[in-house]
């Protein structure tokens, strides 16, 4: 069975960075896209960061510029670098991939992270 193991959050200043990674384990065929999203208390689930199988990136508005995304295929891993963090990037980050499949004869299928907490303080 795949399964998404999340490390990297933690507390830290304003200013500050930190790197997510995510680690797919399991049979897995393929990827297509990866994903980070994020959830602020009180808020909904939002769309942070995406990455498809070909490598390119897409952001959000309010981290543009200051978070990366990569993705390590031969690891099945991504990664979210976050510098310059902000307050208001307090949330828990929850790593996602699209159209998973474990075999080439299987439909695909999307597999969520168990989230890992980032507080940012001022």
């Amino acid at each position: 069975q795949v399964q998404l193991v999340e490390s990297g959050g933690g507390l830290v200043q304003a200013g500050g960075s930190l790197r997510l990674s995510c680690a797919a384990s399991g049979r897995i065929f393929s990827i297509n896209a990866m994903d980070w999203y994020r959830q602020a208390p009180g808020k909904e689930r939002e769309l942070v960061a995406s990455i498809t199988s070909g490598g390119n990136t897409n952001y959000a508005d309010s981290v543009k510029g200051r978070f990366t995304i990569s993705r390590d295929n031969a690891k099945n891993t991504v990664y979210l670098q976050m510098n310059s963090l902000k307050p208001e990037d307090t949330a828990v980050y929850y790593c996602h991939i699209s159209g998973l499949r474990e075999d080439w004869r299987y439909r695909s299928r999307e597999v969520w992270g168990q989230g890992t907490l980032v507080t940012v303080s001022s």
